[in-house]
């Protein structure tokens, strides 16, 4: 059978044994039946709960029909499906079949469908539901798609995932995978134009858990854990799969959008000891009027990444809650979190120190490392990397170089070793000669009392030189008077150096965003021609 890890978190970073013949989900999985967990609740979903034994037996049957049509190892499957319990089940038991299971955005067009269902050739789709009449005009011109799956009450015609799980087996012995066999499959959000497949190794979900999840976060088995953020990306994935599977710990799925008021009713609820956000979501949070008080929650360590998370916001949370929001980064291509804040070492407005366990570098525009207190372009060298691109030779190049992960985005370090982010590599701006980090001016302008979220570009003025443009949305309830834009223009005067202003001010009622929260600058761009 195939063997499980082991830790020892008596040293830093922690020493993990992971064996050549291994499987991701057999390791997760099983590791709870072994230490007794089977009666404790592994996941609380929309429709019900259900134990680690409940979820093994999931595991399984999910397994058992995948094979059952056919799929053999190193076939791919897409998921594009929302967060329910099945969402865990059929990504684990495609992992423990030998299947690569490829996660989809849930809130994409038909056109984002179409390019990553023939870019991965998966041969199977299971979709949930509430997903399929997006993806239905697309089905008749896919033939390398051989079936099908729809997860809800019909079918409409397409195989029934519930079906074929229920009539399956609930035994299933892992496939013969290695450590090193690609295990699934992760597309970027697309913040920075065309989605890319980030192809993970089976070794890769275990080392998160052992390298940040334990030593950093904290997370222990008596926690109830919620993310706001969905399982269909790396932050997500790790948040509530990887991490509560890793130490017994019960997670809680929402497949609704993560609204404030979906997210404060599962806060009140089911009171989860540990919550993900992102920095739009938190600053959401702490703008609506229905925001609960410190004692109605019972968190004790909230996480944030995505972006860089504004020191205001940090602080606002940490003195209406009582609880700290350690703030990291991570990335598709890392799989998660590789520099964060620590417990009782937060110091909002970076990002932290590096993870133990991933070494970092700050390089110049040659490739030399910078020193300390200059910016540079953020590079990782760390063993949860993707090995690559798929179908994408130029850019696997270009962003896995040796053993280093260019992130793209732009840091300084200071004296004490904390990180702090500069924006990304294409959105820095240079004005007057000199670097401007949009984070920066954002930051500026969303301590406005008007102001709930900011997004400033880069645009060339009349004599095509590169100055600051923002974006505004204001908070629910202010109207957009004529004088604002002037007001906002002097707000960052006041606070930065005069060059950083933003020289134009555009109210929209929202920014375009990806599912995870980040802002997609190139479509601003895109407005300005």
């Amino acid at each position: 059978m195939t063997g499980l890890s082991k830790a020892d978190h008596s040293v830093s970073p922690p020493l993990i044994d992971i064996p050549r013949d291994y499987n991701a989900a057999h390791d997760l999985v099983e590791c709870n039946l072994v230490a007794g967990r089977g009666g404790k609740t592994a996941y609380i979903d929309d429709q019900g709960r259900y134990t680690f034994a409940e979820l093994a037996e999931r595991v399984n049957r999910a397994a058992n029909a995948l094979t059952g049509l056919g799929l053999e190892m190193e076939s791919r499957v897409m998921l594009a499906h929302l967060d329910t319990i099945d969402f865990p089940s059929v990504f684990l038991g495609a992992i423990k079949a030998g299947i690569v299971p490829v996660t989809a955005n849930t809130l994409l067009t038909t056109a984002d469908y179409k390019f990553m269902l023939e870019d991965s050739r998966v041969r199977a789709l299971i979709v949930s539901e509430a997903l399929l009449p997006v993806i239905q005009p697309l089905l008749n011109d896919l033939p390398l798609l051989k079936h099908v799956i729809v997860s809800g009450k019909d079918a409409h015609g397409h195989l029934h995932l519930q079906q074929l799980m229920s009539q399956a087996g609930t035994r299933f012995a892992p496939a013969p995978t290695l450590s090193d066999d690609i295990c699934f499959w992760l597309y970027s959000s697309g913040s920075t134009g065309t989605p890319k497949g980030a192809v993970h190794i089976h070794s890769s979900l275990i080392q998160t858990a052992e390298l940040y999840a334990k030593p950093i976060l904290g997370i222990r088995e008596d926690d109830v854990v919620f993310s706001a953020a969905k399982l269909f990306f790396a932050y997500g994935l790790g948040n509530a799969l990887t991490f509560p599977l890793a130490v017994g710990a019960t997670a809680i799925l929402m497949a609704e959008r993560p609204t404030p008021a979906a997210v404060f009713k599962r806060l009140k609820e089911h009171r989860p000891t540990i919550f993900y956000g992102v920095p739009t979501l938190y600053g959401a949070l702490l703008a609506s009027p229905d925001l609960p008080g410190r004692k109605e929650l019972a968190l004790r360590v909230c996480t944030s990444a995505g972006e860089a998370l504004p020191a205001h916001l940090g602080r606002r949370w940490t003195e209406h809650f009582g609880v700290e929001i350690l703030d990291g980064i991570g990335s598709t291509e890392m799989l998660h979190i590789f520099i964060s804040n620590r417990p009782g070492e937060v110091r909002y407005g970076t990002t932290g120190k590096p993870v133990p366990g991933y070494r970092i570098r700050l390089a110049d525009e040659e490739g030399k490392e910078v020193t300390k207190g200059e910016i540079g372009e953020l590079q990782i060298n760390g063993p949860t990397s993707a090995i690559q691109y798929w179908n994408n030779r130029a850019k696997t190049l270009a962003t896995f170089v040796g053993p280093w992960t260019r992130a793209g985005d732009k840091y300084t370090e200071d004296t004490e070793g904390y990180f702090t982010y500069g924006g990304r590599s294409d959105d820095m701006l240079k004005v007057s000669g000199m670097y401007v980090s949009p984070f920066e001016v954002e930051a500026a302008l969303m301590t406005h009392p008007d102001v709930l979220e900011a997004a400033v570009i880069g645009v060339a003025d009349d004599q095509d030189l590169i100055k600051p443009k923002a974006y505004i949305v204001t908070k629910p309830g202010i109207t957009v008077a004529a004088g604002l834009a002037d007001t906002l223009k002097r707000h960052v005067k006041d606070r930065l150096a005069p060059y950083k202003y933003p020289r134009w001010v555009e109210f929209l009622p929202e920014l375009p965003k990806t599912a995870t929260g980040k802002i997609q600058r190139f479509k601003l761009r895109n407005r300005n021609g």
